[in-house]
């Protein structure tokens, strides 16, 4: 009984410090004052002053094109990049996924550093730029999440279908696809949400007038943080909240539980 209370005190604890601070950032949204100790009653005056500020604005348009996309198109190629690991010898393999983790175990700033080096000798820092370098640090979680729902799969079914007169392209969407696509989604949800909150790589391969919203929060913190940044806080979190829930327990999930 001890041992039981003990563990859900210490449970406890850590989901305090988890989800506190984000529970304070939340209420501060809501509050018409712009102190953080004082409550100067409900408003919801943050929120339209971020909608209707320029700056806010084409800072988070920045971040969803550039998270959107380097998601997209990392997912595609961290896919692709896990079929052809998959096929490897087991030795190849094991190289391969040591390449593969050297990124993740990096760090940004020397990932960010190395990368304005690259691109300030062949071309000018820009969107472009950021994207590329989204794109590299990304692929990496991809292949990590896609790799082990690939090797769960039955490489016997495939073959199968192709015995029976299947064409690959066929075989694979109809039999190696459906069982490939929650690490799929795991993989582009993670480079999203990588994208999102990135800043040192960012920081470093952005051109001039280019922000996104963690480089914005940078240059404000000498002025201090505005209170219209916990109301997109909030939103952002809300939305993730609401992506995450939906993946849990949304038809498709309970599909996938009911075929288990």
């Amino acid at each position: 009984m001890v041992k039981k209370s003990a563990e859900r005190i210490y449970l406890t604890l850590i989901f305090l410090f988890l989800y506190l601070p984000i529970a304070v950032l939340i209420v501060l949204s809501f509050n018409n004052s712009k102190s953080r100790v004082y409550w100067g009653g409900f408003t919801l005056k943050w929120y339209q002053k971020m909608i209707t500020s320029p700056t806010i604005m084409k800072a988070f348009g920045t971040t969803i094109i550039i998270s959107l996309a380097s998601a997209l198109i990392a997912t595609l190629l961290g896919t692709l990049a896990a079929l052809g690991i998959n096929a490897m010898k087991k030795r190849n393999q094991t190289i391969m996924l040591g390449a593969t983790n050297i990124p993740m175990l990096n760090a940004d700033i020397v990932t960010g550093i190395s990368m304005m080096l690259l691109f300030v000798r062949f071309t000018r820092l820009g969107m472009g730029t950021v994207l590329i370098a989204h794109i590299t640090f990304n692929i990496p979680y991809v292949i990590l999440n896609v790799l082990p729902k690939l090797r769960q799969t039955s490489k016997y079914t495939y073959e199968a279908a192709l015995d029976l007169g299947a064409t690959p392209l066929y075989a694979f969407f109809k039999i190696t696809w459906p069982q490939l696509r929650p690490g799929v989604l795991s993989g582009f949800l993670m480079a999203m949400t990588m994208s999102l909150d990135d800043f040192s790589i960012t920081y470093f391969t952005k051109g001039a007038g280019i922000n996104t919203l963690s480089t914005m929060i940078y240059t404000n913190m000498r002025k201090g943080i505005n209170p219209e940044m916990y109301a997109l806080s909030t939103i952002l979190f809300m939305a993730a909240l609401i992506l995450l829930l939906l993946m849990n327990f949304g038809p498709s999930a309970k599909r996938e539980k009911a075929s288990k």
